[in-house]
């Protein structure tokens, strides 16, 4: 499975269980599982087991790797120790015995209720600062929340420019989401936002398209307006012309 897949999957089942740790001196260790899939009919699916001592991940089992691997020496040392194991075996198996068993039953119950959100593009402009204006993605009223928004240039991702998201919640069970990034004109690129959400089979692309300012349309606005009364005037003049003409 492509990154662009893993990272905008459709829908996260998440179940996770905590042990221990009832006073503030005590150890804690939690378990953490997660499916991930973007297809409809599951093939892409992955599963990741992630194992945390004190809230520190130190052993994670990942099915597109197919084994444990450890973040610490201690890590290293149980992955080694589960890799050869049955544990290992069963894990692999999880992904058709937990991940693919459970989301049948439950995708369709999340995906029937999404609603696809609505995407607007605005530039807000600076009166100083080193970028002389900021352009703004937001997706609003959209459910359920899990949703990733992107920018493109010239249809590739950007990596490099400085951005930044705000999600929140409407308090309806609806959410919204804004992306921010510097906007530099450049002649001739074409400048893009990219929301994946679980409403939508395809990626929802909205294109930035420049506006002039209210007071250039404006003078536009006038100065077209002059032209057709210039030309009406004209017609007018000449046809009453040729009446004349024709009438003497």
């Amino acid at each position: 499975m492509s990154p662009l897949k893993h990272l905008s999957c459709h829908l996260i089942l998440t179940l996770a269980v905590f042990i221990g740790a009832k006073k503030a001196n005590e150890y804690h260790s939690a378990r953490w599982s997660r499916c991930f899939y973007s297809s409809s009919n599951l093939d892409d699916m992955v599963l990741i087991e992630s194992f945390y001592f004190n809230k520190y991940l130190f052993v994670q089992f990942n099915s597109t790797v197919g084994k444990f691997v450890g973040f610490n020496e201690y890590g290293i040392s149980v992955a080694e120790d589960w890799n050869n194991s049955p544990f290992v075996i069963s894990m692999r198996e999880s992904v058709d015995a937990d991940c693919r068993f459970n989301i049948r039953d439950r995708d369709p119950a999340v995906r029937d209720k999404s609603v696809k959100p609505k995407v607007k593009l605005s530039l807000v402009e600076q009166a100083g600062g080193s970028h002389p204006a900021v352009l703004i993605c937001s997706a609003y009223e959209f459910y359920p929340k899990h949703i990733k928004v992107s920018w493109l240039r010239d249809g590739e991702v950007m990596t490099s420019d400085m951005t930044s998201v705000m999600e929140m919640a409407d308090g309806d069970w609806y959410y919204q989401i804004h992306s921010e990034i510097a906007y530099i004109p450049k002649s001739g690129e074409k400048i893009s936002c990219m929301v994946e959400h679980a409403s939508s089979t395809q990626p929802i692309v909205t294109d930035w398209e420049p506006s002039l300012p209210v007071s250039e349309k404006i003078k536009i606005g006038i100065g077209v307006s002059f032209l057709v009364l210039g030309v009406i005037i004209a017609v007018a003049g000449l046809i009453y012309y040729k009446i004349k003409l024709t009438g003497q």
